[in-house]
């Protein structure tokens, strides 16, 4: 009987595993299957770029479809994962939920936002994880901008230019970063507003911002983000958010239409959902081959797992889109070796540094214990992720992307209908008299 190997997941680790194994099995030798939400996978690193316009949403995601043709996709959601059984409970989107019987699973599922018990966070709050979120952020902060040029009240214009960022964190800073730069160069087509009638704060609970660049260079960006007129709160927590009125443990309330959260993540509850054993985190434990502890059968990897650093003895790898891309090969190997009966091998990889992009020819690095700032460390963000993200067809629409942005301006356009697309039909609908008939 061929092996059937079910993945759960289709982000970076969920892909790239099912990318390798498909190119590495033989013609026959097992089945992949590979569940996700949705149909594409996202290189959330780009997603700050995407959300300033710099790139084009849909060349920052890769259809699982296209890029895993000997793979079976299904879209939904697992329910449940049954080790005994060796059965995942998957439901799809529109139907009756079915198992999903496994010879070999692979559990990357990935994470979610990290939400706390704040008063009115969930109802005014806006996350930075997905391609849609980003999107939506987007078309937002324009739209705000077209309502404060439109408006003569001065309170709806105030709140309308504030923006409020909770987590400084990558994806904090770096849509923080990106979006004031697009509503700066934005503001040259607004005659009423200029730069400094917008008001952006940055609120983080630690006494730093971006760690992983280490503290010489986060010193540095915090005086770069101050320096462009940014409000960075350090030492800081949000303790309400009702009605959009941001109140802080500092004692300062301000009323604001934007509130970006991207205070942590935490695995996906489908991890929570099994019978795996998880840490007190939530991640799934695994063991340096990247199989669970205490399954042969059963693997992980990436931000739901709890993966042993060998190159730091007691500590754990960060959940990043580095140790995500190389874990990938790791396991799909593993996966491999697993079939056809050979040694495994463990994964084992020194973190090499990070780079942030803080706004277009704007950034911070530290690889390999050098520091870049400015020019140079925007390059080899560009450069880096560009040479991670999968198939050349979205490299060469990145890279054009970039081109074009060399000789036009960036656009501007805000498609805010996009998030309610039927608005104008229902409108349409409700104005529309009934036919009389004689």
């Amino acid at each position: 009987m061929t092996p059937r190997i079910v993945i759960i997941g289709g982000g970076a680790v969920g892909m790239f595993t099912a990318l390798r194994l498909q190119r590495r099995l033989r013609k026959g030798e097992a089945h992949i299957t590979v569940i996700d939400v949705d149909s594409y996978m996202t290189y959330q690193p780009f997603l700050p770029e995407a959300a300033a316009g710099n790139l084009e949403a849909r060349h920052i995601v890769v259809s699982l479809r296209r890029e895993l043709p000997r793979c079976t996709i299904l879209n939904g959601v697992v329910d449940a994962i049954d080790t005994g059984r060796r059965e995942v409970d998957f439901r799809p989107h529109k139907g009756p939920a079915r198992m999903v019987g496994y010879d070999l699973l692979v559990v990357c599922p990935g994470s979610i936002s990290r939400i706390l018990p704040i008063p009115g966070l969930a109802e005014s709050g806006i996350g930075f994880k997905t391609i849609e979120e980003a999107i939506h952020l987007r078309n937002h902060v324009l739209g705000q901008l077209d309502l404060a040029a439109s408006t003569q009240d001065e309170t709806i214009r105030r709140e309308a230019l504030t923006f409020v960022f909770v987590g400084a964190g990558f994806a904090g800073v770096e849509a923080l970063a990106e979006l004031e730069d697009m509503a700066h160069d934005a503001c040259r087509y607004y005659p009423g507003i200029e730069p400094s009638d917008l008001t952006w704060y940055l609120v983080e609970a630690t006494d730093r911002i971006l760690p992983e660049v280490g503290p010489e260079m986060g010193a540095w960006t915090l005086e770069q983000l101050r320096e462009r007129g940014i409000d960075v709160r350090l030492k800081t927590r949000v303790v309400s958010a009702v009605d959009r009125r941001i109140v802080l443990d500092d004692g300062s309330a301000f009323t604001a239409d934007t509130l970006v959260w991207t205070a942590g993540v935490k695995p996906n509850p489908v991890v929570a959902q099994s019978d795996l054993p998880i840490d007190d985190q939530g991640r799934v434990r695994a063991t340096p081959f990247l199989n669970v502890e205490g399954y042969d059968d059963v693997f992980t990897a990436g931000d739901c797992a709890a993966v042993p650093d060998l190159t730091k003895p007691g500590e754990y790898t960060a959940p990043n889109a580095q140790h995500a891309v190389r874990q990938a090969r790791v396991l799909a190997d593993n996966v491999l070796a697993t079939i056809r009966g050979s040694a495994r091998r463990p994964y084992r990889h020194a973190y090499a540094g990070s780079v942030a992009s803080l706004g277009l020819h704007k950034g911070v690095a530290q690889i390999y214990g050098v520091k870049l700032k400015g020019l140079p460390a925007w390059f080899l963000h560009r450069t880096y992720h560009l040479s991670r993200l999968p198939s050349l067809n979205r490299k060469v629409r990145v890279a054009m992307d970039w081109t074009l942005a060399l000789f036009f301006r960036r656009d501007i356009t805000a498609l805010g209908a996009l998030t309610d697309p039927r608005k104008e039909f229902e409108y349409a609908a409700r104005t529309t008299r009934p036919v009389s008939r004689v």
